[in-house]
C-alpha cells in the first residue's frame, strides 16, 4: 500500500487547520508547522481549494481557513480530493481489472481491499484528529482514530 505525499501534506494540512479554526494560517505557517516542502504545500492546498475543502482569505490577516466544518471533512474525501482514486492497481481502478487464469480471483481482492479502505478513511473525521492530538510530537504515536463507535 502507498499513501501519495500529496494525500498525506493534504492530511497533515487540514488538520492543523481543524486545530486552529480561530484564525487562518497561512501556507508559510503551515509548512513550518508541520515540515513540510512549502511549494509543494501551496501546490496541495490549491488543490484542496479547488474541492472546497479550504477556503482563503485574502490580505495582511489572510491565509486558509477549512471550507467547512472539521466534523464534515473525513480523510476520505482529502484523498479523492488531491488523488481521485482511493486505491490503484498499476494506475488502474480495482474496478476495471480482469486476470486471467488463476489469477482471476485477485480483482476481487483488490475491490474488496479499497471498500475497506474507503470506509476506514471515511470514519476519521479532521476534528477527530485534531481533538486528539498529542500536545507533543513523538515516535510511534498511536494510529487514525475512528469516529465514535466505531469498530475497524
Amino acid at each position: 500500500m502507498h499513501i501519495s505525499a500529496k494525500a498525506d501534506y493534504a492530511a497533515r494540512a487540514l488538520v492543523e487547520l481543524a486545530s486552529h479554526p480561530e484564525h487562518p494560517l497561512t501556507c508559510e505557517a503551515m509548512a513550518s508547522s508541520q515540515g513540510i516542502p512549502f511549494r509543494f504545500l501551496k501546490s496541495v492546498v490549491g488543490e484542496l481549494r479547488r474541492a472546497g475543502l479550504v477556503r482563503s482569505q485574502r490580505g495582511c490577516e489572510g491565509g486558509y481557513w477549512l471550507g467547512r466544518p472539521a466534523e464534515e471533512i473525513s480523510l476520505l474525501d482529502v484523498v479523492r480530493a488531491v488523488d481521485g482514486e482511493v486505491l490503484t492497481v498499476r494506475g488502474d481502478a480495482p474496478g476495471r481489472l480482469a486476470y486471467p487464469g488463476p489469477a482471476a480471483g485477485l480483482p476481487a481482492l483488490w475491490r474488496t481491499l479499497e471498500e475497506r479502505a474507503r470506509d476506514l478513511l471515511g470514519e476519521v473525521s479532521l476534528a477527530s484528529l485534531a481533538r486528539e492530538a498529542p500536545t507533543t510530537t513523538r515516535a510511534g504515536a498511536a494510529g487514525p482514530l475512528l469516529a465514535e463507535g466505531s469498530t475497524a
